[in-house]
């Protein structure tokens, strides 16, 4: 399940299925903040957040989100609402509003999509091509549509309609939820990356990297619902360890993409995350889970910066 559970990773997900909203204006309400006693764990279901502390007062709140969720995986864990009460500002991975308007889909497709003289079937396997017109016939849909798009694009997907089957949707993921609560509060936000970075991260990859991708995909739809299951509850637990193992179960086979996907970015957002902790702010950072992961994930490369990393059940001074 590495390939769909990478995609899972990225906000773009969000973006290849996004609900159209309207921007409203950010009108600030007053927000009264419970008794800090309120969000002390009581060892349960305590989710995926960790709370990284400089000796200036510096916090940050590092949320793992999951990018599409159901609606039955709410109510959130305690953890995400006391970073978001004691927090001053939030940290997404795309800015606000970057996953609205009709743009956003014509880029897509724009780089998706193939030109007139060639098809998907002549840059995949012929067993490929028969495994992507039996998943649309599946799915009630005509596999000439599937044959203008490339692989990466069709991989998406493919991906989005498996986990939109489960009842899963992007305006559901923790990202929107909180997005949209700060809109209406008033509460600042802003991004790590920009919409087109993420989509350019599978526009650039190679005819071979592609061929992975949607051959991977389409082996990994046949556990969906039973992989999500498990991961969901990993999640909700803040198992790292678990989640860890689910991830990078694989990764050795696809270390190129691994790279691409996570450490690459992960060594990207450490700078700028390390100097809101020099600053003394407080910030909520909603990324996907599978950042906190590895070796080289947030976690530990803010231990190795000399950060104090708790998860949030271990903290009581809020």
């Amino acid at each position: 399940m590495l390939i769909l559970r990478l995609v899972l990773a990225l906000a773009l997900v969000v973006c290849a299925t996004a609900c159209k909203r309207e921007v409203e204006k950010p009108v600030a309400q007053p927000v009264e903040k419970p008794a800090a006693a309120a969000f002390v764990s009581d060892g349960a279901g305590d989710g995926s957040v960790w709370v990284v502390d400089a000796p200036n007062g510096g916090r940050l709140y590092l949320c793992g989100t999951i990018h599409i969720l159901r609606e039955k995986d709410y109510p959130l864990a305690p953890a995400y609402e006391a970073a978001y009460m004691f927090s001053n500002k939030l940290v997404l991975e795309l800015p606000p509003g970057a996953a609205s308007g009709p743009e956003l889909t014509s880029r897509m497709s724009q780089l998706g999509m193939y030109s007139a003289d060639t098809s998907l079937e002549a840059h995949v396997t012929k067993e490929t091509w028969e495994k992507v017109k039996q998943w649309s016939g599946k799915r009630d849909l005509e596999a000439s549509s599937m044959n203008r798009y490339r692989p990466w694009f069709v991989a998406l997907l493919i991906t989005s309609m498996e986990y939109a089957a489960l009842g899963a949707k992007p305006d559901k993921g923790v990202d929107t939820h909180f997005e949209e609560r700060a809109k209406k509060d008033g509460k600042p936000a802003e991004g790590l990356e920009t919409v087109e970075f993420q989509i350019q991260l599978f526009a650039s990859l190679t005819d071979k990297q592609q061929n992975e991708l949607l051959e991977q995909t389409l082996g990994e739809i046949s556990s969906v619902a039973e992989e999500f299951e498990k991961m969901i509850l990993a999640w909700k637990r803040g198992e790292l360890e678990d989640l860890r193992e689910m991830l990078f179960r694989e990764a050795e086979r696809f270390p190129d993409l691994m790279n691409l996907f996570l450490t690459a970015r992960n060594l990207a957002w450490i700078d700028p995350l390390e100097q809101m902790l020099k600053k003394g702010e407080k910030a909520m950072v909603l990324v996907g889970t599978g950042h906190f992961t590895s070796d080289t994930g947030l976690i530990e490369l803010l231990r190795k910066r000399g950060y104090r990393v708790r998860h949030y059940r271990e903290v009581t001074d809020f």
